[in-house]
């Protein structure tokens, strides 16, 4: 169990700085190999599509059939997806490696592994140290992408001045990406038992709805609500934000990769002071009261009319945007029964997914069209406040333990 803890936190920076690596070369490297806009928008949809699938599938089963077994499984489609990325650009084959494969087009977390990893980390710690936890554990993540999103524009641009193509300098990323899957995948293979699901005496029967039995209603209640937001988050996500600012300023890869090394930076603190807001005002009003200001700053972006007030509205935006993300996991991992608690966190991601799914396709199509660039600000702005209303009225009456 001592080991447990600091090795899941460092298979989250490891994976996290792959995400930030990956995502703001990522739709330059498409355009690169000849895909317009709209079919960009379209792979990176079907990206967060297949990601759905692939993550209800193991998440659902990580309990029975072994959480350590589904991370290593998880990281292997990781390595996979970079390597065919790599070495590509058949449109077809592509597609089929975004659907099956584990690639992170936002620089968020994707994938099975922040369920199951938060599902073992609520077990290792008590219940009044789990938000502060997983702020924690969320700083390191936005640490590790916005470390990692500095890195890959950095690489880029350094190959590209040493006489590089700008498509070999962006594949040269995506092998990166392959061997941090590697790596990732022998980091997970010291974690203990201890990790695993608990062992009830009452069996865990095909009659539970993905893996779910008391705490059905609430999880799929939240999921709903949570598919919105997903949605709406989707329309702005890293890759194709790298991409409006290099379409509408001009910015190279290494000033994007140092944005949004600025940007993680500022949500990942925006998360470690979550757990200290939510323990004198709650989880839910957290979420909510930091969340709207947010949102406001995001709608203001595109409207900015220089480089600079673009960038400044931005990072505002990301200085108090996370402090949701913390505190509204903590909640999931309250209101389910231990033995729930992959499949809450798995239900929820996959619910997330889905509503991702079609927003990327949506972006690529606005994007291509002049007048409309900014138009994906403002929609997921809008939506997203919509959200924090809908999560206020449904849930602001139910408690979690350390709040009774």
């Amino acid at each position: 169990m001592k080991r447990d803890i600091p090795l899941l936190f460092t298979t989250r920076v490891v994976r996290m700085f792959g995400y930030g690596f990956l995502s703001v070369v990522l739709a330059l490297y498409l355009a690169q190999r000849g895909l317009s806009e709209g079919e960009i928008g379209m792979l990176l949809t079907l990206t967060l599509a297949g990601d759905a699938a692939i993550t209800l599938w193991i998440t659902t089963s990580a309990d029975r059939m072994g959480r350590r077994r589904m991370l290593i499984f998880g990281a292997g489609l990781m390595a996979i997806s970079g390597l065919i990325f790599t070495f590509t650009g058949n449109y077809i084959i592509l597609i089929a490696t975004a659907i099956i494969g584990v690639l992170s087009p936002s620089g968020n977390e994707i994938g099975p592994f922040l369920s199951i990893e938060q599902a073992s980390l609520s077990q290792l710690v008590p219940d009044e140290k789990r938000t502060q936890t997983f702020a924690w554990y969320n700083l390191v993540g936005s640490f590790a992408t916005a470390t990692g999103a500095l890195v890959g524009g950095f690489l880029a641009q350094l190959l590209q001045n040493t006489g590089y193509t700008p498509l070999n300098s962006y594949r040269a990323v995506l092998m990166g990406y392959t061997l941090i899957g590697v790596l990732l995948i022998i980091l997970f293979l010291f974690l203990s038992h201890a990790v695993e699901a608990p062992k009830l005496a009452e069996a865990i029967t095909i009659q539970r709805r993905f893996g779910l039995h008391k705490s059905q209603k609430v999880v799929f209640k939240l999921s709903s609500l949570f598919a919105l937001d997903a949605f709406a988050g989707a329309l702005v996500v890293q890759s194709m934000v790298a991409y409006w600012f290099n379409v509408k300023f001009g910015v190279q890869p290494a000033v994007l990769g140092s944005i949004f090394f600025a940007a993680n930076i500022l949500a990942g603190i925006s998360a470690l002071s979550a757990a200290w807001i939510a323990k004198r005002i709650g989880l839910i009003n957290t979420m909510v009261y930091t969340h709207i200001p947010s949102n406001i700053l995001l709608i203001m972006v595109p409207f900015m009319p220089t480089l600079p007030l673009a960038i400044l509205a931005l990072l505002l935006r990301f200085s108090i945007s996370q402090m949701d993300v913390p505190t509204r996991q903590s909640y999931t991992m309250a209101v389910v029964d231990p033995d729930e608690r992959s499949a809450a966190m798995g239900v929820t991601s996959i619910a997330r997914s889905v509503g991702a799914m079609l927003s990327p396709a949506i972006t690529g199509q606005l994007l291509a069209v002049a007048g409309l660039m900014g138009a994906p600000f403002v929609i997921a702005g809008s939506l997203k406040i919509v959200y924090d209303v809908l999560i206020w009225r449904g849930f602001s009456a139910i408690k979690p333990p350390e709040e009774s």
